[in-house]
């Protein structure tokens, strides 16, 4: 039997970058083959996000439809204006993200009467689960901050179990195949002492048993390392389930678990990842857009007061570097002039990032640059991102540590000469990847500051999007806090697509009989 199409329901969707990846696999005949039956969020924003998404998949290739959400996106008309051109599609958006926000473990009733409709209506077509239950009681980050809580115990923490949320749709939808994405701190994560990872793979094996329904058994798989047993995929180390996105084409060293479930009755072997040729920098994916300049947090904010603040900063700056690098005479410190703190103008081709990906981001491109648009800095911190950018420039793309910084330029935190701190000001190197874009982006921008010292700041929404591999006309809803937060705690799309042509040869060599 031939396949034409996949039943996708997504959970914990966030604002969409796992269904983004699928939704955009073609099969050999250029038709979408993976087709989003529901996505599940409960963040208002990110759920906003999701929506506008979906609604501009079903109206893309309509006539006039992508020019209509171009004046979107322009502002030239309202998102309710755009919705009332296509009420129907419009109103199928709705149905595919619940009409609201919804919580697995609070919205059951809803959400799992809702897959078991799409399940019943899809019959024999191939159905995919794919998400990540949120990852802040299994990160690193999270368990730390938990450790200086006297008081947390892992077994309370209701976040360590949402997997379990994962386990009753897998029991509910039965599908062909699950892809189940969490930070590596899953990996070595402990409630009572002993480490959840184990357990985990125990219960994704056989959800019927830790539901008590009805289901069958699945065999997990690595997309990166080929089993041993393909029959029976066992892994000498738990870290081979660790996938890490730059060495596939993305422009961040983002490393996170990805389990690919394939049910038991299915006889065929899934491919793994083919790694990219080249290493994608920082630079190459964010060098095209409009440049900016930071703002002021504690004072007015003007244009005048800012170049004249980041000019006498570059004298500073400069004598301090002459100290410590022999090169630093010659850095070219003198802020730009004229600079916007928020800009939409077209931008060209990406011509120094690889065809493949260039393509992605720039599908569909939108004819203004979305989402881009700097926060506000103190004075201090501009001198600090300024001094941070232009030493990671000197050094070759090594960001300074709270040991490297002159005393003049230490913050007055208590933990800055401790080493727990060491990278609290950190410069994303011009000729690397990123480091993983997190939702800590959200909070002060400290741990991403741009590259070019001229411009002074942290990374903008968009240009963040750009390192998580969004394509341009991905529009972030919500406010600029909100943005930065759906961003971080995104999958890559462009790794989720690649995720998904390794699902789809899967099903059609199972359903072809080949």
């Amino acid at each position: 039997m031939k396949i034409k199409e996949a039943l996708v329901i997504d959970l914990f969707a966030g604002p969409g970058g796992l269904g983004e990846g699928f939704s955009s696999v073609e099969d050999e005949n250029g038709n979408s083959f993976f087709k989003i039956g529901v996505s599940v969020e409960k963040e208002v924003s990110a759920h906003k996000t999701l929506t506008t998404r979906a609604f501009y998949r079903k109206i893309k290739d309509l006539n006039d439809g992508l020019a209509s959400y171009n004046e979107y996106l322009s502002g030239s008309i309202t998102r309710q204006q755009l919705f009332s051109r296509y009420p129907v599609q419009a109103e199928e958006a709705a149905i595919e993200t619940l009409y609201r926000p919804r919580a697995l473990g609070v919205d059951n009733e809803v959400i799992h009467e809702r897959i078991a409709e799409l399940v019943k209506l899809h019959g024999n077509c191939p159905k995919i689960v794919i998400g990540g239950p949120p990852c802040q009681a299994y990160s690193l980050a999270g368990r730390s901050r938990n450790a200086g809580n006297k008081s947390y115990k892992a077994e309370d923490d209701h976040r360590n179990f949402l997997y379990r949320e994962y386990l009753k749709v897998l029991s509910i939808a039965q599908p062909d195949v699950f892809v189940m994405e969490n930070v590596r701190g899953i990996l070595s994560a402990k409630v009572g002492g002993e480490i959840m990872f184990p357990s985990i793979l125990d219960d994704l094996r056989s959800p019927g048993r830790a539901t008590n329904i009805a289901s069958p058994e699945y065999k997990i798989y690595s997309l990166v390392v080929e089993a041993t047993d393909p029959n029976n995929p066992v892994y000498q180390d738990s870290s081979d389930y660790l996938i890490k996105a730059e060495e596939y084409g993305v422009p961040q060293a983002r490393h996170r678990v990805i389990l690919l479930g394939v049910r038991s009755d299915i006889d065929k072997v899934p491919s793994t990842l083919i790694p990219s040729d080249t290493q994608v920098s920082v630079k190459q994916v964010i060098n095209d857009l409009p440049k900016l300049r930071s703002g002021f947090s504690k004072r007015k904010d003007e244009l005048s007061a800012w170049e004249k603040v980041v000019s006498q900063n570059s004298t500073k700056i400069k004598a301090l570097l002459k100290k410590q690098f022999d090169g630093a005479s010659c850095l070219d410190l003198k802020p730009f002039t004229n600079l916007a703190r928020s800009a939409s103008q077209p931008i060209a081709s990406l011509a120094q990032v690889p065809k493949d990906l260039a393509d992605w981001y720039r599908n569909n491109a939108p004819s203004c640059v979305l989402n881009h648009e700097t926060r506000g800095h103190m004075d201090s911190d501009l001198l600090r991102y300024a001094y941070s950018a232009a030493f990671t420039q000197l050094s070759g793309g090594i960001s300074p540590k709270s040991r490297d910084f002159p005393e003049e330029l230490a913050p007055k935190h208590e933990n800055w000469k401790s080493g727990s701190h060491a990278d609290r000001f950190r410069t994303q190197a011009a000729n690397k990847c990123a480091t993983t874009v997190t939702s800590h982006i959200s909070k002060d921008g400290h741990y991403f500051i741009h590259y070019d010292p001229k411009q002074c700041r942290s990374l903008t929404v968009r240009e963040a999007a750009r390192l998580q591999t969004f394509p341009d006309n991905y529009l972030f809803e919500g406010n600029r806090t909100q943005q930065y937060v759906q961003v971080g705690n995104a999958v890559p799309p462009f790794l989720a697509q690649q995720i998904g042509r390794v699902v789809m040869g899967l099903l059609k060599s199972n359903y072809s009989g080949s």
